[in-house]
C-alpha cells in the first residue's frame, strides 16, 4: 500500500486547517444563524455612532412654502 502524504504534509495540512479555522473564527462580521443576523462579537468595543434627532416633519421646509402659498393666496382674493 503506498504512501499518498508523508508526514510532513500531513502536518502541514493539519496546520493549514487549524489556521484557516482560527482566522475564521476571529474574523469579527455579521452571521446569520436560522434567519437571525447576529451582532460581531466585539459589537460591545465598537465605537458609538451618534445621530442628531431631526425636526419631526421630515418636509419642514416644504410645509412652511405651502403654508406661505396659502397665506398669500388669500390676501390677494
Amino acid at each position: 500500500m503506498p504512501k499518498i502524504m508523508s508526514n510532513e504534509m500531513q502536518v502541514f495540512a493539519v496546520v493549514a486547517i487549524g489556521l484557516a479555522a482560527l482566522l475564521g473564527s476571529s474574523s469579527g462580521c455579521q452571521v446569520s444563524v436560522a434567519g437571525q443576523t447576529l451582532p460581531s462579537p466585539y459589537y460591545l468595543d465598537d465605537d458609538i455612532q451618534y445621530f442628531p434627532t431631526g425636526p419631526e416633519n421630515k418636509l419642514a421646509n416644504e410645509t412652511a412654502a405651502l403654508k406661505k402659498a396659502r397665506e398669500e393666496a388669500k390676501l390677494r382674493r
